[in-house]
């Protein structure tokens, strides 16, 4: 069975562009042999801007998480949402682990996706 990663990066701001680069993350983490699980998807149908539907889709993500073997950091910025995924890791000693530009580009290449 494949390990279960959870995927930690920004969401909020440009959410289209940070959307594209989670689809990169999601590639990278499904090229380790890893079943990642990617909540920003739920941003496709819920508007992180509005404050309901944010809290909507951070509490199904964090939910989520429970079941995760693994944390993975992506991204230079940890946003105020990310630190809250990371506490919640530490709280129940779910491993982090940060995962660098580099790492990606030697697994995926340079423009995937």
């Amino acid at each position: 069975m494949m390990r279960k990663v959870y995927i930690c990066a920004p969401l909020g701001g440009n959410v289209e562009e940070n959307l594209r680069k989670v689809k990169r993350y999601t590639k990278y983490a499904l090229k380790c042999g890893t079943a990642p699980v990617v909540p920003h998807f739920y941003a496709l149908c819920l508007n992180d801007r509005i404050p309901k539907e944010r809290e909507i889709g951070m509490t199904a993500g964090l939910s989520l998480l429970w079941f995760c073997d693994e944390l993975w950091i992506f991204g230079d910025e940890v946003t105020e949402g990310m630190k809250s995924e990371i506490q919640f890791c530490q709280s129940f000693s779910i491993p982090v682990r940060k995962i660098r530009d580099d790492e990606i580009k030697k697994k995926i290449g340079e423009k995937a996706l």
